[in-house]
C-alpha cells in the first residue's frame, strides 16, 4: 500500500493489519462503483472484477510489486539487495501481507455486495 507502514506490526499482526486495510478498501471501491455502475447500466460482474482488481492494486500494489520484484528481478549486487530489503517494511513476512490483502480484498467486495448490491427475497 502506498502509505507509510512503520505503524503495522510484524508477522501475522501485521498481516491481518494489512487485510483489514484491504478489507476496508474493498467494501468502499465496491460501493463507490456500484453506485457509479448502477446509472451506467453494468453488470453486477464487471462491478465486481473492477473493485477486485482497483482494490488490489490500491491496498496492496506496493507489496505485491515488492514480492515480484525479489523473486524475479535481477539483483546485480548484495549492496542493491540490502538497499531495496531496507525499503521494505518486515521483508521476512510480505508473502503472508500478500495473501492476507488478497484474502481482505475478497471478503471486503463480498460485504459489499451483501451490503449494496444483492437482491432481497421478499
Amino acid at each position: 500500500m502506498p502509505y507509510d507502514q512503520s505503524w503495522m506490526g510484524y508477522g501475522l499482526i501485521g498481516g491481518l493489519e494489512a487485510g483489514v486495510i484491504a478489507a476496508l478498501v474493498a467494501f468502499l471501491l465496491f460501493g463507490l462503483i456500484h453506485w457509479f455502475g448502477r446509472t451506467q447500466g453494468w453488470s453486477l460482474g464487471f462491478e465486481i472484477s473492477w473493485a477486485a482488481v482497483l482494490s488490489m492494486l490500491l491496498a496492496g500494489g506496493v507489496d505485491l510489486w515488492n514480492l515480484f520484484y525479489f523473486n524475479y528481478g535481477r539483483l546485480q549486487s548484495l549492496e542493491l539487495l540490502r538497499a531495496r530489503l531496507a525499503e521494505v517494511h518486515d521483508p521476512d513476512s510480505i508473502g503472508l501481507r500478500v495473501l492476507c490483502e488478497f484474502v481482505g480484498v475478497v471478503i471486503g467486495v463480498y460485504l459489499g455486495w451483501l451490503l449494496f448490491a444483492r437482491r432481497r427475497l421478499s
